[in-house]
Formats: C-alpha cells, sequence, structure tokens
C-alpha cells in the first residue's frame, strides 16, 4: 500500500537526483519514506537517495519495493507546473502506479525490480578532506573547468581548496580559501575525475545552498547534499580517474 500527495517541483528535482545517473530504478517504500541506491551502468558513480515522509503534504505506506522507468516519470512530470500538486497511488495487485496532476491521470505499469540491477554495496571510505562549499559556485567551477578539459583534479593544499583542469595546451586552476568556502576540514589530498560525471551530479546540487565533498588521494569522491527542504538526502560517489605517469 502506498499513497501520497507532493508538490511537482519538489518531485521533478528528486527525480532528477537519480536520472542523471540511471534511467531506471528500484524504490524501497516504507513507513519511514522512500529510499533508492543505484549504480551507473558503467560502474564509474552511484546515488543514495532518501526522502522522509515529511518531504510530502500526505503519505501513507506499507513497506514495498516498486520498479520505476524513470524516464517515463520525468516525460509525465513535464506537464506538470511546478506549483501542481501530484497525487501517487500504488495498486499492488494490478502492479501499476497511479499518477494525478490536477485533471489529467495517468496510469502506468511497474517494472519487475528483480529486472532491475541489484542495489549496489556503498563502501566506506577513509576520505581525509571535507570541502563545504554552494551549489552555484560548485557549477559555476565545473563549467569553467568544461573549457579545457574533459576531466577535472579535486584537492586541498593546506588550507586551500583548488579545481584544476588541463588541456593539451591550456590549463585552468581555481584556488579558495577557508574563508570563500562554508567549511573546510583540511587533509592534503588530490583525485581526478571525469567531467561528464561531474556535470551531471553537479546539476541537481547546485540547486542547494550547501554541497559537501569529501576527497581523498586517488580515491572516489563522495558528493552530499539536501533536497526537499532539509527532508531528503542525496549522496553520489563517483570513482577517480587513475593519472598515467
Amino acid at each position: 500500500m502506498f499513497t501520497a500527495t507532493i508538490d511537482a517541483a519538489l518531485l521533478k528535482d528528486s527525480i532528477e537526483t537519480l536520472t542523471v545517473l540511471v534511467d531506471e530504478a528500484r524504490f524501497r517504500i516504507s513507513p519511514e519514506g522512500i529510499a533508492v541506491r543505484a549504480v551507473d551502468p558503467a560502474n564509474v558513480a552511484m546515488v543514495s537517495f532518501d526522502l522522509t515522509p515529511n518531504a510530502f503534504d500526505d503519505f501513507s505506506a506499507s513497506d514495498c519495493e516498486i520498479g520505476l522507468d524513470l524516464t517515463k516519470i520525468t516525460d509525465i512530470l513535464g506537464v506538470a507546473e511546478r506549483s501542481d500538486k501530484v497525487i501517487i497511488e500504488l495498486d499492488e495487485q494490478s502492479k501499476k502506479l497511479s499518477i494525478g496532476i490536477g485533471q489529467i491521470s495517468y496510469t502506468l505499469a511497474l517494472l519487475d525490480p528483480s529486472t532491475i540491477r541489484a542495489e549496489p554495496r556503498i563502501p566506506q571510505l577513509d576520505l581525509a578532506a571535507e570541502i563545504v562549499i554552494n551549489g552555484k559556485d560548485l557549477m559555476k567551477s565545473v563549467k569553467a573547468a568544461e573549457k579545457i578539459s574533459d576531466h577535472m583534479s579535486l584537492g586541498v593544499e593546506g588550507e586551500t581548496f583548488f579545481i584544476e583542469a588541463k588541456g593539451d595546451t591550456d590549463n585552468m586552476r581555481q584556488e579558495m580559501t577557508r574563508e570563500q568556502l562554508i567549511d573546510l576540514k583540511t587533509g592534503d589530498v588530490h583525485s581526478l575525475f571525469s567531467l561528464d560525471y561531474l556535470t551531471d551530479m553537479v546539476k541537481p546540487a547546485s540547486k542547494s545552498n550547501e554541497v559537501t565533498l569529501h576527497l581523498g588521494s586517488d580515491l572516489p569522491l563522495k558528493l552530499n547534499f539536501n533536497i526537499a527542504n532539509g527532508e531528503g538526502k542525496i549522496g553520489y560517489l563517483l570513482a577517480p580517474r587513475i593519472e598515467s605517469d
């Protein structure tokens, strides 16, 4: 059993955090909320998604798991104004999901969760540096790096967080001190990452006032931020590119 009512804008933003990595996902629904854990097809990035009942106007659920085609959901939400309410109801017997937007109602066939890739095991990592930055500032830095290369370095040297991109002939580097960030826990680290993935992840993160980056040396990047006015949490994990000598 699952019924819920939620703001269209909030639902759109929530689904976007998943679609940057996957086209379909298993949704674990319970009285405590909704959770998704998924890995992209190339095994380069993971997403952890949690939304509490307080993110909804109304929420009633028992334990269940459903599979959803995220592309189809995104297309449907395209007809909604951001101020609209979306009413969701699960019919477990028919394996269908009803979505109501104003006077429009959709009935969608669910995907069999067993046909969707199993949830990944999120590794425990010892990442020495932690950077807290405004989401829009992070997006601006990533866009600047895109002008130069298809990958970028993130690191900390002393009291300075740096972003660097190196092309065949051109370089870009940005440095931010503790005073220019929301917070910085130092540890001298440096890792290289694909800009294709970073750009996708930073797009939904740019709507957050605070984005937390956890970095190590040649270790995955953890990128965390809140959604739904603090009632939802998103975590991305991105594998590094190992630089060749």
